[in-house]
Parts: structure tokens; C-alpha cells; sequence
């Protein structure tokens, strides 16, 4: 009996042997990279919008029911053209009575001015006549700007880019109704960190993503700057010229990484071999901790200035359970 639970035993010793074994002795899994040439790119990370480099938003002043608006939306424009027709039927009925009041004012100073001649009237009367006629002609002017108000029309040559509107809607005051443009040439608009503003410069290589176009390389160059950045927004502005054969189109959102550095035949590694200041060189069976210096930081890779040689290997990511010396087993890739 004894020794059947000496057996036992034993052979629950050898299981845990072999587990820990299993566990422990094998290492811990990484995956190799090799450190290789390339060139090391420093980039500056923004979103932003793509419109055209000349356009205008087309809104109204006052707030009114719309009662005509063009058919228009990606057709040419002229500077003048009539885009929305707001309710003016109060307004002209105000103008009417302000019509017949002149004209009563007309008559009013010219039979005045009869009577001054005869002797019949005083200067004084003329004078009260001349200012009521002035001052209901003024009340006109006034009156023709703000019928004015209730014609909307294109602000300059262009496309109608979008109508945001329709017969018999409410116009707000301010409301965008039109957006009018030339449609080409096109730049990205976007904002930037104000911690990073200090490395970007005009004419700036920069590389967009979206998801429109995945598989597709866009580029632009810096060609503004705003002087002046957001301070609540903590953002300064700029402005991306596109050439005239992108496929982006106006209203698309982009990411934008900004070249602010490159350097060519750079020893690279991944950015997530980094530790801090060092990475785990696999040297065999093991993982050795050495500190590098290093140079240009990108979103993937990094530029090695010292600590490592061409075609080392690393692991990468470095696991955080990785110490100086660990045994270690490559993972398949």
C-alpha cells in the first residue's frame, strides 16, 4: 500500500516538474525582428476637412419662410444669380405706405412752396415740409436694404457645391443655405497640437488617410500657417495644398501626418521593441537588456543612434514580464 502512494506521488512530482517546465523552462514566447536600414521619418499627427481653396458660405440674415430656392445644387453659378426668395409680402406692403406717404410729402412741400412764393407761408413751413419729405425718403433707403435682405444670391462665380434648404422651410437667421465654390484647386484644412505647431514649416510634405481611399497614397504640402492658434482649443490651423488630380472631394475628413524630419538609411526598429530606453536583444535562448540611444521617434518605427548593430535581433513588442537574462523561445511568426 505504501508504495503504491510512493508511486503516486512521484509520478505528481513529475507532472508539476513537467508543467513548471512546460511553463518556465521553455521561456518566455517573443517575437524576433531585426534591426534593418531605412529611412526614418519624424511626423506630426492632425485632423482636418477638404474644401476648396475659394468658396463661401451663403446664409440669411433675417428669419423668414423660404417661397422660392434654385434647383441648383452642382450646377455653375454666376456672381448676382438669385439662389433663395424669402416671404417679402410684408415688407413690400411697408414699402407701399412709405410710397404713399412721399408722395403725399411731394405734394404737401410743392403746395408749400406755392404759398411761400404768394407771401402765403413762412420759410419755416417750407423748411418742416423739406424735412418730412427727407426723412420719409430716408425711411425708403432703409426700407430697400432690408428687402434687399429677402433676395439671396450667389456671392461669387462658382458651383453650388450643397443646398441645404427647401421651399417652404423656415430660414433662420445665419443659417447656411448654400455653399458656392470653385472646385478646384482643393486643400485640407486642419487643426494642429500647439506643442507640435512649433515643428511644422511651410511646404511640409504631408500624408492623408481616410477611409474613402485606404489603399491610396495623398499627399499635399503646407502652404499656411495661421499666426494665431484656438486658445481653448489649444490648436493653430493650417492649410494643406492638394494637387489637381486627388481623388478627395470637399466635406471629406482626413487624418494628416505632417513630415517634419526624414532621414535616410537610419537603423530602424519597431516602436513597440522600446522599453523606456532600451530594448531585449535575443541572444540564443535568452534576452539581454542594453540601452540604445535614440534618434528620430515615427508612430511605427524608430531610429537607432547607438546601442545596436545592423541585423540584431530584438523582441518586439517587449513584454513587460521580460528581465535582463530571461530565457526565451521565438514565437512563429
Amino acid at each position: 500500500m505504501k508504495q503504491r502512494r510512493f508511486f503516486v506521488a512521484a509520478v505528481v512530482v513529475l507532472l508539476l516538474a513537467a508543467a513548471g517546465w512546460w511553463r518556465f523552462g521553455r521561456g518566455v514566447p517573443v517575437a524576433s525582428v531585426a534591426a534593418t536600414r531605412g529611412t526614418a521619418v519624424e511626423i506630426v499627427y492632425a485632423t482636418g476637412g477638404v474644401e476648396p481653396v475659394r468658396w463661401a458660405k451663403v446664409a440669411s440674415v433675417i428669419r423668414d419662410r423660404i417661397v422660392e430656392i434654385c434647383d441648383c445644387e452642382g450646377k455653375a453659378v454666376v456672381k448676382g444669380d438669385v439662389l433663395v426668395r424669402l416671404d417679402d409680402r410684408e415688407v413690400q406692403a411697408q414699402m407701399k405706405e412709405l410710397k404713399a406717404r412721399e408722395e403725399f410729402a411731394k405734394r404737401e412741400m410743392s403746395r408749400v412752396s406755392d404759398l411761400v412764393t404768394r407771401g402765403s407761408a413762412t420759410t419755416q413751413a417750407y423748411e418742416r415740409a423739406s424735412m418730412d419729405l427727407q426723412q420719409i425718403q430716408g425711411l425708403i433707403s432703409v426700407q430697400i436694404e432690408k428687402i434687399g435682405d429677402y433676395i439671396i444670391v450667389a456671392p461669387m462665380d462658382g458651383v453650388v457645391l450643397r443646398r441645404d434648404g427647401e421651399t417652404g422651410e423656415i430660414a433662420e437667421a445665419g443659417q447656411i443655405l448654400f455653399r458656392v465654390g470653385v472646385p478646384k484647386p482643393l486643400q485640407v484644412v486642419a487643426e494642429v497640437n500647439e506643442e507640435d505647431i512649433p515643428r511644422v514649416a511651410l511646404g511640409h510634405v504631408v500624408l492623408f488617410r481616410t477611409d474613402a481611399f485606404p489603399d491610396r497614397r495623398l499627399e499635399g504640402k503646407v502652404r499656411e500657417i495661421t499666426p494665431m492658434g484656438d486658445v481653448n482649443a489649444k490648436t493653430y490651423r493650417i492649410k494643406v495644398a492638394l494637387p489637381d488630380d486627388t481623388p478627395l472631394k470637399p466635406g471629406m475628413s482626413v487624418e494628416a501626418n505632417i513630415v517634419t524630419r526624414e532621414k535616410p538609411n537610419a537603423l530602424l526598429i519597431p516602436a513597440d521593441a522600446l522599453q523606456g530606453n532600451a530594448v531585449f536583444v535575443l541572444d540564443g535562448a535568452h534576452a539581454r537588456k542594453r540601452d540604445v540611444t535614440v534618434g528620430i521617434r515615427g508612430t511605427r518605427v524608430v531610429e537607432v543612434l547607438s546601442g545596436l548593430a545592423d541585423g540584431e535581433q530584438v523582441a518586439s513588442p517587449a513584454a513587460t514580464e521580460l528581465k535582463d537574462g530571461a530565457r526565451v523561445r521565438i514565437a512563429p511568426p
